[in-house]
C-alpha cells in the first residue's frame, strides 16, 4: 500500500526546443505520478521566441497541469531553468527581479516567466534534477521529440 507521501509525488519532465534563436520554438512537459501510473503530457509552441523562454514555459505549464499540491521532482536538461529556480531566483525576486551585474543591479531576462514560474512553483514543493540532454534518457528525449514537433506543426501550419 502506497503511502500518503508518496500519492502526493510526481516526476515532471521538461523541454524546450528552438528553430533558430530567436525563432519557432516548442516546449513540452511530461508528469509522471508513479503512485499510481498515471503519465499526462502537453505541449504547445510560439512563432517568435527562444530557446530559454521555451525551456521556462515547458517548466511553468507542466506545474500549472497539477490540480493540488505536489512534491515534484522537475527533471529537466536546461541549466537556466534548473539553476535559476533553485539557486537565482531568490536572489532576484529579493532584489526586486534584478540581478547584479558589476556595482549595479540590471533586470532579469525574461522576467516574466521567471514570476510565473515562481507563482506556480511555489504551490509546490518542488526539486531540481538537471540531465545531460540528448542523452539518451527516455523522457527527456520524449519531451525533445514533443516540442519539436510542436514548432514544426505551428510552422506547417502558417505557410
Amino acid at each position: 500500500m502506497a503511502r500518503s507521501a508518496d500519492l502526493d509525488f510526481v516526476r515532471l519532465f521538461t523541454d524546450g526546443a528552438c528553430s533558430g534563436n530567436p525563432g519557432p520554438g516548442g516546449w513540452a512537459y511530461i508528469l509522471q505520478h508513479p503512485a499510481s501510473g498515471k503519465v499526462i503530457d502537453g505541449s504547445g509552441a510560439e512563432s517568435a521566441t527562444t530557446n530559454n523562454r521555451m525551456e521556462l514555459t515547458a517548466a511553468i505549464e507542466g506545474l500549472a497541469a497539477l490540480k493540488k499540491p505536489c512534491r515534484v521532482e522537475l527533471v529537466t536538461d536546461s541549466e537556466y531553468v534548473g539553476k535559476g529556480l533553485r539557486d537565482w531566483s531568490p536572489k532576484w525576486k529579493a532584489n526586486g527581479w534584478r540581478r547584479k551585474e558589476g556595482k549595479s543591479y540590471k533586470p532579469v531576462v525574461n522576467v516574466d516567466l521567471w514570476q510565473r514560474l515562481d507563482e506556480v512553483a511555489s504551490r509546490h514543493e518542488v526539486t531540481v534534477t538537471i540531465v545531460l540532454g540528448h542523452n539518451g534518457h527516455p523522457e527527456n528525449e520524449a519531451c525533445d521529440r514533443m516540442a519539436v514537433a510542436a514548432y514544426k506543426a505551428l510552422v506547417a501550419d502558417s505557410r
